[in-house]
């Protein structure tokens, strides 16, 4: 009884004094360092030789200017404990005092401190840094390593260099960090992205850039060639990264995995010649079965997003060609897919790729390829406007994938087909909940059409202009391209000067586009531009403007005035960094 009674007295206490602590705190967090002092104070009687207690009395003292008291009290404390931060304590305070001769002298017997026992630069280097002493604290650590070189502080220096704008030293330290402990390779590649992304990012990128090629150069480790491939990756060079991948794979090839992570990236990244490039590289030099089916389904998708309708009956003979070569399997599942969508949505044949599915279906398939195929299901039946065998196969998808990636882009189609049904209230519900999914894509994708429907919602209570671009967006997901540019026209001089006319000009130059008509595209865009400066478009419209008048139009002046309205007009935007880069690499501020 006795032990449980005084176990109860000691958790009591230790509750107690947590309390007191965030009450403490929380005083001075709210800068009332009167009461903060008091309170730290009495916490400090119960617990002498806690440090953090004590350098907040110092800290609220030196708030209330009161520095004799700090200093007498740092004083007292550095003759009881011969703490050597302590020395950097008084030192700053004295700097606080304008006392500089002092604080030099102080800072120095810290420093003294090192050389007697390098083991000091914990303590030392540290109060330095966080006095904000940075060149002190660079001096603590470089004095430490010629009296003990075997310590490590690759990384504390690189901060610090960082900090006081010496990039060129940070580099050096964390490359050699990187090196010696690929351990702390994701967190020295975040303190470098974050200078990537500065605005006076052109300098260290090319820095950043000369220090890893160099490193190639005089090393075989390919370990900077994939480092050197990675910052590609964030430049989004995707074809310099390709040739550093390509290096690895002479010395080591064994796998390709790097190689089609590459692939994906610069799919995605709508850097086409880049992945034709690289799906090729892999057909000629693998054998791997999976390797070759998953190649040759991204190549044969490039090939279908750009082709015309001319061309169809070729990729449908090549597509049962390779199916002939590779045998129906859970392996070939992905061109079977393709081969299905490509049948419904190209050839207009939903009844044939239906049955192409179903006979996937029976296939030993893992849960995810279940999913896959029923995704697909589910987007032919929606094609074929049988929305609610649709939802049965979306649904089942959310069911068994819940919290997962493909559970969400299931709920993503769940909600576009209520929105496509004209049923807005219930897709509202559905994009509001997605707006905060985990993959941004989703994420973005929702926000826009829960923007899109709030708005015309609160502008049209009929909701007589959103039920037609709902239905002109539902025949582009059909692939109905003419009827749906009909669609869209129709609703410009239906619903002009109406809320709904900004969206409907994007859904047009967007469509020409897709068309290939880059002019017409252009107007729509313009029209954005002129008519709807406040709409949540109009960066949109100068991106993609500026993305044909450079990649189309060839018109580099014109192209460079519209990134730079993203620039300095939208920084919010989706698309600010990739303007601010393309906008560099037209006017040649970097070689990168």
């Amino acid at each position: 009884m006795k032990k449980i009674v005084l176990l109860v007295l000691l958790l009591c206490s230790g509750l107690i004094l947590a309390q007191n602590e965030q009450l403490a705190q929380n005083y001075f967090d709210k800068g009332d360092f009167e009461k903060a002092k008091i309170s730290f104070e009495e916490l400090l009687k119960t617990q002498p030789y806690n440090g953090y207690f004590f350098q907040r009395i110092i800290e609220c003292n030196q708030q209330l200017q009161l520095f004799d008291v700090a200093e007498k009290s740092i004083q007292d404390r550095y003759k009881q404990y011969q703490q050597s931060n302590l020395l950097v304590e008084l030192g700053c305070n004295y700097l606080l005092k304008k006392d500089d001769n002092n604080a030099k002298k102080y800072f120095n017997e810290a420093l003294d401190k090192i050389r007697k026992n390098p083991n000091e630069v914990y303590n030392v280097a540290s109060t330095f840094e966080r006095k904000s002493q940075i060149e002190l604290a660079i001096q603590s650590y470089e004095l430490a390593l010629t009296l003990e070189p075997k310590f490590n502080f690759n990384f504390q220096l690189g901060q610090l260099y960082g900090q006081i704008g010496k990039t060129d030293l940070m580099i050096e330290k964390y490359l050699v960090e990187a090196y010696a402990n690929p351990q702390n390779n994701v967190v020295i590649q975040n303190q470098f992205t974050r200078f990537m992304t500065e605005d006076a990012d052109i300098k260290f990128n090319e820095a950043l850039r000369k220090a890893l090629i160099l490193r190639t150069q005089q090393s075989q480790d390919v370990f900077w060639n994939d480092y050197l491939s990675w910052f590609y990756i964030q430049q989004k060079e995707f074809g310099k990264a390709f040739i550093q991948q390509k290096a690895i794979y002479k010395r080591n090839p064994e796998t390709f995995f790097n190689i089609l992570n590459l692939a994906q990236l610069a799919k995605e990244d709508g850097d086409k010649e880049t992945a034709i490039a690289i799906y090729t590289f892999v057909l000629d030099n693998t054998k791997d079965l999976e390797l070759l089916i998953q190649s040759h389904t991204y190549l044969m998708n490039i090939r279908i997003d750009t082709a015309l309708e001319k061309d169809y009956p070729t990729i449908a003979t090549e597509i049962d060609d390779l199916l002939k070569e590779f045998g129906i399997s859970p392996y070939s599942l992905p061109l079977q897919i393709l081969q299905a969508h490509f049948t419904a949505f190209n050839l207009k044949n939903p009844e044939l790729g239906k049955n192409i599915l179903k006979t996937a279906l029976a296939l030993p398939l893992n849960e995810y390829q279940k999913a896959e195929v029923k995704m697909e299901l589910g987007d032919i039946y929606l094609f074929e406007e049988k929305f609610n065998q649709a939802l049965i196969f979306y649904s089942q998808i959310e069911e068994d994938l819940k919290n997962d990636v493909v559970g969400h882009e299931a709920s993503l189609k769940v909600a576009k087909t209520s929105y496509f049904k004209a049923d807005f209230t219930w897709a509202q519900k559905q994009f509001k909940e997605l707006k905060s999914a985990s993959t941004q894509l989703i994420a973005n994708d929702a926000l826009e059409y829960f923007l899109l429907i709030n708005d015309n919602t609160a502008a049209d209570s009929t909701l007589t202009a959103l039920k037609v671009l709902a239905k002109a967006d539902y025949l582009v997901y059909q692939n109905k391209n003419q009827e749906a540019l009909a669609k869209y026209q129709e609703m410009l001089k239906q619903f002009k000067g109406q809320e709904i006319e900004a969206v409907t000009l994007y859904r047009l130059g967007k469509m020409y586009e897709k068309l290939r008509d880059y002019n017409l595209a252009l107007v729509q865009y313009q029209a954005i531009i002129d008519q709807h400066k406040e709409c949540i478009y109009v960066d949109e419209a100068y991106y993609f403007a500026a993305e044909i008048y450079s990649n189309q139009i060839k018109d580099v002046e014109k192209a460079k005035s519209y990134y730079e309205q993203i620039i300095f007009h939208h920084e919010d935007s989706i698309y600010f960094t990739d303007a601010r880069k393309k906008f560099r690499q037209l006017r040649g501020d970097t070689t990168l």
